[in-house]
């Protein structure tokens, strides 16, 4: 029998997970614990690392995973890296469902660079107001850059002191055009720093960027491991020998 392991926090782990609870598949879902309120899932869910590979290959044998569904984040590349490891020592059948990333448009002002380090050495030297959307456990190594007015947005409150002063927005996506133009404007943000996640949850950002002629540093995907990859939860359950009826 099927017992799938989802490891989820994103919008398309949500899609998936109310898609196999439609099926009547036998499945768990996973947080990774960053967010304090997550959202309510339709399946059993547990909440908390799993304890590096070791502690996820316990996992899988002890509840008796047979397939394991990599839905997190597409820069969660800890997480991501464990499963690949993992799925191998036991021999568990692993599929990523991973969004597709942003594609350069005409008209973006793209400054593409590989790391977190590499966005902040992009940065100018003369203040500027900087839109950081790349989610708070990324935003310490932008302290050495203390002259710019910056504007974080979170989807839970800062349980700690931030690293530097800064404008913090708590909010919850997915976000609209209407809605980023009129943050951006608002706060007369002149560029912004961002990780290429993909999907249309975040892309309104990239879209006013767009609009207002804002040049965007935009951080690529981490490398990960060789991996069964798909973009779309229909093909999951197919994986998984369900058909899928979204929208049912």
């Amino acid at each position: 029998m099927t017992r799938a392991l989802i490891l989820g926090g994103t919008a398309d782990a949500s899609l998936l997970a109310a898609e196999i609870a439609r099926a009547g598949i036998d499945a768990v879902y996973s947080y990774g614990g960053r967010t304090r309120v997550p959202a309510n899932q339709p399946l059993p869910t547990r909440i908390g690392g799993f304890g590096g590979v070791s502690g996820l290959v316990d996992y899988i044998r002890s509840e008796h995973i047979t397939h394991v569904i990599d839905a997190t984040h597409p820069f969660a590349a800890e997480m991501s890296r464990n499963a690949v490891a993992a799925c191998a020592e036991t021999g568990t059948p692993l599929i990523a469902l991973e969004r597709a990333p942003w594609m350069k448009a005409p008209g973006d002002n793209w400054i593409e660079i590989p790391d977190v380090d590499a966005a902040v050495a992009a940065l100018p030297e003369a203040a500027a107001n900087v839109f950081l959307a790349i989610g708070r456990q990324h935003i310490a190594p932008f302290a050495t850059r203390p002259q710019h007015a910056y504007t974080l947005r979170f989807v839970d409150p800062p349980d700690a002191p931030l690293p530097f002063a800064a404008d913090v927005i708590v909010s919850r996506g997915p976000f609209t055009l209407e809605g980023e133009l009129e943050m951006m404007r608002k706060r007369s943000i002149t560029r912004i720093v961002a990780r290429n996640s993909g999907g249309d949850g975040a892309r309104a950002k990239i879209d006013a960027a767009r609009r207002l002629g804002l040049p965007v540093i935009m951080i690529a995907r981490p490398q990960l491991p060789d991996r069964l990859r798909v973009e779309s939860v229909p093909e999951i359950m197919q994986w998984l020998g369900h058909r899928a009826c979204l929208g049912a």
